[in-house]
């Protein structure tokens, strides 16, 4: 006789399969994946919380490995090494065709998971953010003239204003916007331009 085990989904297979889904550029609607899963909506609730937690879940699990990568792969300390994660980090999400497809599909929608300051990534980036200028200030490498907080805020902010200008201003994101953001950034930093 065969052995008929029966594999329920987790909350991890409902992760992965709307990351999945999303990479695609496929919608993601709660109610046929929980039937895709064999689960009931209460339960896939329960596991992801709402379509918005779990599409900014989605977007930081792809964003926070890119932050340790150019985190990892910048050379240098200071205003040269902040400098230099912003724009690897905010080059490659630029460049993102997964990101420039959910933009194009709902500019509104997106711009509300991306830059709402109730969002996941918002959220999350700013913290992360903050804690790498803390890192360097604690280091001695940098003396910046204003709050830390309020400086990664609006780090984070001149990058989306560049990266999500498509939606925000109705022009195409481009790297020379992102190089003045550098600038910028270079300059609230307390370093020269």
């Amino acid at each position: 006789m065969a052995d008929k085990t029966i594999t329920r989904a987790t909350p991890a297979d409902a992760f992965k399969r709307a990351r999945r889904m999303w990479l695609k550029g496929e919608r993601i609607h709660l109610a046929p994946l929980a039937d895709e899963l064999g689960i009931g909506r209460a339960t896939l609730f329960r596991w992801v919380g709402n379509k918005d937690l779990l599409i900014g879940e989605i977007l930081w699990s792809l964003y926070e490995p890119l932050w340790r990568q150019a985190m990892a792969e910048t050379p240098g300390t200071g205003v040269d090494y902040i400098v230099g994660v912003y724009r690897r980090t905010n080059s490659t999400i630029l460049h993102f065709e997964p990101l420039r497809r959910f933009i194009n599909q709902d500019p509104e929608y997106a711009l509300k998971i991306l830059t709402s300051s109730q969002s996941i990534l918002h959220t999350r980036t700013v913290e992360t953010n903050t804690r790498m200028l803390k890192d360097q200030v604690a280091a001695g490498h940098i003396k910046p003239p204003m709050n830390i907080f309020s400086l990664s805020y609006f780090m984070i902010r001149l990058a989306e204003s560049c990266l999500y200008s498509d939606i925000i201003a109705g022009r195409e994101p481009r790297e020379a916007e992102l190089e003045d953001a550098c600038t910028a950034v270079r300059i609230l930093l307390g370093g020269k331009a």
